[in-house]
């Protein structure tokens, strides 16, 4: 075997589908001791790479010499696609930067568990691909679910087509609440001047307006805002449509929200999505979805429109660090 052949694992817990296995795993089995190595094999590999991503909607590396957020930035770099800064994001998670590139996946607390979702689809801006680099495992727990939101749209227009042409149709509208200081115990906690890039309100209303937000400003000096609408469905170049949302992790993880859905998403005409509908797209992905169980070194790349992604809640001593690297829509 070549040092730029690639090289192809299983699992047991791999999904098998008519034209792809997801996630697609490539091993390194010391074709590359060095992560100047690794940068040449990914280069040489990169059409092959492209395409099993497209098919997959995510390939995990294991094996490889990635072993702190500068390695995994030099890796992720590797695939020469455009940088997407957590700065330049709508992200409401509260995260810290280790490079520009690199910042942690979330800091929300062990025990809560961040459901399926789309990064950032909630906002009008968001990433085309995602690397997620295990820069420590936890002792238990902790794996990231993905979910190939292609074969989950699918199933729901099998199940429901009123309900899946209502989607795609309307498209959605999300209520976020943007507190006035970061709060480090929240999943959703960045504060309203971190999530928009300002400093002053006069700066938020002007940034708000560009995006199509509507708002309003709260007694705690917290910010409500919804946006314009967004899309439920998007038709890839392929022709294959995808359940581009984060319902599912409104709907799970919101304060609120299992109560009253609409306090923060509705079809985007306003009106009311059927709750029992969620509920039953909340049981759909559980037959779409692998758990990622992390082993020190791993790298994931996540096609952000073929795949959801999310954590399970971890125990243990040890700290699970998982850092993460966003791309641009037109990589």
């Amino acid at each position: 075997m070549s040092a730029t052949e690639l090289n192809y694992a299983q699992v047991p817990t791999q999904l098998t589908f008519d034209d792809s296995v997801f996630p697609c795993i490539v091993v390194n089995n010391n074709n590359a001791s060095t992560v100047e190595e690794a940068v040449a094999f990914i280069r040489a590999n990169k059409n092959e790479l492209a395409k099993k991503l497209r098919s997959s909607g995510a390939v995990l590396f294991r094996g490889f010499p990635v072993d702190s957020a500068e390695t995994f930035d030099t890796f992720s770099a590797g695939f020469d696609y455009d940088n997407f800064t957590y700065q330049e994001s709508l992200s409401n998670a509260v995260r810290i930067n280790f490079t520009e590139r690199v910042f942690t996946a979330n800091e929300a607390p062990k025990d809560v568990e961040i459901y399926l979702h789309h990064e950032m689809a909630q906002t009008p801006i968001s990433p085309s691909k995602l690397f997620f680099f295990c820069k420590s495992a936890a002792e238990e727990g902790g794996a990231t679910p993905l979910c190939r939101s292609d074969k989950l749209f699918s199933a729901l227009k099998q199940f429901d087509s009123q309900l899946a042409d209502d989607f795609e149709q309307k498209g959605l509208k999300y209520t976020t609440y943007m507190p006035a200081a970061d709060d480090a115990t929240s999943g959703q906690g960045r504060s309203w001047k971190s999530t928009l890039s300002v400093e002053t309100k006069e700066e938020a209303h002007s940034k708000l307006t560009e995006l199509g937000y509507e708002w309003e400003w709260l007694e705690d000096g917290s910010l409500k805002a919804i946006t314009p609408v967004l899309p439920a469905v998007v038709t890839l170049e392929n022709g294959v449509q995808v359940f581009y949302n984060q319902l599912i992790a409104a709907y799970m993880g919101w304060k609120g929200v299992r109560e009253n859905p609409s306090v923060a998403i509705t079809f985007g005409d306003g009106s009311a999505i059927p709750k029992q509908g969620l509920e039953k797209i909340v049981e759909l992905s559980k037959d779409y979805t692998f758990d990622l169980a992390w082993q020190d070194g791993d790298v994931a790349l996540v096609d952000n429109e073929m795949a959801m992604h999310g954590r399970r809640p971890f125990t243990g001593e040890r700290k699970r660090q998982v850092l993460v690297a966003l791309t641009a829509a037109n990589a």
